[in-house]
């Protein structure tokens, strides 16, 4: 019935549609097995993409071939690019989608994929011979074979739901729980944990009161993810804020003793930056409220995801305390808020291609991974199915590094630090946020993906044209002379400092309180100058000019990194003979066996100290 695949894909959500693309774009044949083909790419949780830092991954994944800042794109109801007040490194893009168009739009990507067969069942076992995975086993009683194996199971792994003192089996609400992998793995030898997510209620918005909230409309212009020219939508829909109160908090705690979070009912770890509504008035009980965002499912339904409000409390509960939020008073809850536990196996178990070490040609991407956020899910899904595409054409894998990208950063952390929370990424975690912008991502990553096979040459001749204009402009702005006659009026309007003498527009730039758009305005000449030159590349001209000097510091502290990143340290080294070394860092080196010394530097309990007898002991 089934042929031998390249690759199969266990898992359709977020990673497991990137890891198909992928690896299907690259060239082998892919089954992707789901256990419901109704919900491919579901957004479980936040019917939204992008936001601090996740906006950068959804723009690399984007420049390196991948589909999750098309689909976006096609789906977005509302856009705001955040943190403008910030520098341009802060700039996260973040859509609002309907959630309904997305899976289906998701769903006929795929389909037009040449190379992606489909397959709806439940994959409850491993094909394992000598240490190498060759296929699947289903729930049905196929025997599947391939060459390599990609899980992407999200949180159905033995999923447990919890509602109030109500739980039951399920990897999402009204969908079961995937049972079988879990215990083969660990009988295989890998390590496994117990995490916990959650989402809140969702709402009828007709039995909602928005003059009693404050409505957040989005950005007049729409930027999008995709670097390619997709269609953008001519009207948004708009979200609203409100807040809860005293009222709120204190009927939320009278479903406390029947909590499963504080009653010991959940063991899993939940995500400590995304915390219920429980957990959040139990920490902060100092704060008289919380902001609740209100946020529209898609274009043409009525049901409204109350962001803010995750909880696992008493159905009657969490009803009695809505209605006390302002604007909730006469709402209707189309279903209840809920927790979930599900299984994980800690990624120091992975290499930086995401294979697994125990297991040759199986590979883990998503919240398999300990990992939370569509976003990071799928970035993980495209390195993966990239590299288990190369691996079994024997091709050396792709590795970002952190200089490179955030998914370098997310890979890296996960590899050599792992977690033990659902891992989300800030900005905060990149040593090198200004190189790794969001404006920049096609410029940084799209010449991999094309000489990887991923990004088409029409693709790639828009980044060299992209480039070309760039350097362009900065040769222009470097050579325009400013006069004060020209700009100190308009300085004065603005309370800025007076332009005494002449100067180069370029180094004008520099002024904080200057940006090119004003310059474009007062300077008809300039302004005519840069008619014929693309927002895009206005704009990276600016940025490249204006913080010229931040980005020469990172890439120069990227060089002084990447000399670690360069020292190999040989794979069967003996870390026990160094008794200079710490016990702690004897123990971890020997556990993950890092590649390079820029790997192990970043080992936690591995110190400085500790780098310098490896750099001693390799004569370095």
């Amino acid at each position: 019935m089934f042929p031998q695949y390249d690759v199969i894909v266990v898992g359709a959500g977020h990673a497991g549609c990137e890891a198909a693309a992928a690896a299907a774009n690259l060239g082998s044949s892919v089954l992707l097995i789901t256990m419901n083909m109704q919900n491919m790419a579901q957004m479980s949780c936040n019917p939204a993409m992008g936001g601090i830092a996740k906006g950068q991954i959804i723009r690399e994944i984007d420049a390196l071939g991948g589909y999750s800042g098309i689909v976006t794109d096609l789906t977005t109801i509302q856009f705001r690019m955040l943190n403008r007040s910030k520098g341009p490194a802060m700039w996260s893009p973040r859509a609002q989608n309907d959630r309904m168009q997305f899976s289906w739009t998701w769903r006929l990507k795929l389909e037009q994929t040449p190379r992606i067969d489909f397959y709806q069942d439940m994959v409850k076992g491993l094909l394992v011979r000598d240490g190498r995975c060759y296929g699947v086993i289903t729930q049905l009683g196929h025997r599947i074979e391939a060459k390599a194996v990609v899980l992407t199971n999200g949180t159905f792994l033995n999923g447990v739901i919890h509602i109030g003192e109500k739980q039951f089996g399920g990897g999402r609400m009204a969908e079961r729980a995937a049972t079988g992998l879990t215990e083969q793995l660990v009988e295989l030898g890998f390590e496994s944990g117990r995490l916990k997510t959650g989402t809140p209620p969702r709402v009828d918005g007709r039995t909602l009161d928005y003059t009693r909230m404050e409505e957040q409309k989005g950005d007049p212009e729409i930027t999008g993810f995709s670097f390619l020219d997709i269609p953008r939508p001519t009207q948004q829909k708009s979200c609203w804020i409100t807040y809860t109160n005293r009222e709120v908090h204190e009927i939320l705690k009278t479903g406390f003793d029947r909590s499963p979070m504080f009653q010991g009912r959940i063991q899993g770890v939940g995500p400590r930056y995304c915390p219920s509504i429980e957990d959040k008035i139990n920490r902060f009980a100092d704060k008289e409220r919380h902001q609740i965002f209100v946020e529209p499912e898609g274009w043409h339904t009525i049901e409204v995801y109350v962001n803010g409000f995750s909880t696992s409390l008493p159905e009657e509960v969490q009803y009695k305390a809505l209605q006390k939020i302002p604007g909730f008073e006469h709402c209707k809850m189309f279903r209840p808020g809920y927790a979930i536990e599900y299984d994980f196996f800690p990624p120091t178990q992975l290499h930086l291609s995401l294979e697994t070490r125990l297991i040759e040609n199986l590979f883990f991407a998503g919240q398999i991974n300990g990992t939370t956020g569509y976003e990071e899910a799928a970035c993980q899904g495209l390195m993966a199915g990239i590299n288990a595409h190369r691996k079994i054409h024997d091709l050396e894998p792709i590795i970002l590094r952190r200089d490179e990208a955030y998914i370098g950063v997310l890979i890296d952390d996960l590899v050599h630090k792992g977690t033990i929370e659902p891992y989300r990424m800030f900005t905060s975690r990149a040593e090198f946020r200004t190189l790794l912008r969001q404006d920049n991502a096609d410029l940084r990553l799209t010449p991999l993906a094309y000489r990887i096979g991923l990004a088409s040459e029409e693709r790639m001749q828009r980044v060299r044209e992209k480039e070309a204009q760039v350097q362009q402009l900065k040769q222009h702005l470097e050579a325009f002379t400013i006069h004060p006659e020209q700009v100190n009026s308009h300085l004065e309007q603005i309370g800025a400092p007076l332009l005494r003498e002449k100067q180069k527009a370029a180094k004008f730039l520099l002024r904080p309180e200057i940006t090119l758009s004003m310059l474009m305005d007062w300077m008809t000449d300039l302004r005519s100058a840069f008619a014929s030159y693309s927002r895009e590349s206005i704009e990276q001209a600016e940025i490249q000019l204006k913080y010229a000097a931040y980005i020469e510091k990172e890439k120069e502290l990227s060089r002084k990194m990447r000399q670690l990143e360069d020292v190999p340290i040989p794979e069967q080294f003996n870390y026990e003979k160094l008794q200079a070394l710490s016990t702690e860092a004897r123990q971890k080196l020997m556990k993950y066996k890092p590649r390079t010394l820029g790997q192990a530097s970043r080992i936690s309990g591995v110190n400085p100290s500790d780098i310098q007898v490896l750099m001693v002991y390799m004569g370095r």
